[in-house]
């Protein structure tokens, strides 16, 4: 299986926000999924990003690919950046 961290619209229309969640990468958008690891709400200013980092690097570790908006957004909250090597 396949996975991938992305995002999963909530909210009603005109007011969403976001959850990121770890998915196959053939379910819908907001379809099934596997785990939940933080939230994002673009509509505050500035926009609320919450991550949990713990469960985000494990899930980078057993190969779950972001999506370009999530990386950013990961990048941003400080759980990818910096390299170690």
């Amino acid at each position: 299986m396949a996975t991938r961290i992305r995002l999963r619209r909530v909210g009603r229309k005109g007011q969403s926000h976001f959850r990121i969640v770890i998915a196959d990468s053939k379910s819908p958008r907001d379809g099934r999924f596997v785990a939940t690891i933080g939230n994002y709400n673009p509509r505050a200013n500035p926009a609320v990003i919450v991550v949990n980092a713990e469960q985000a690097l494990a899930w980078l570790a057993k190969g779950a690919t972001p999506t370009d908006t999530v990386r950013s957004l990961l990048k941003k909250a400080g759980v990818l950046g910096k390299r170690t090597a």
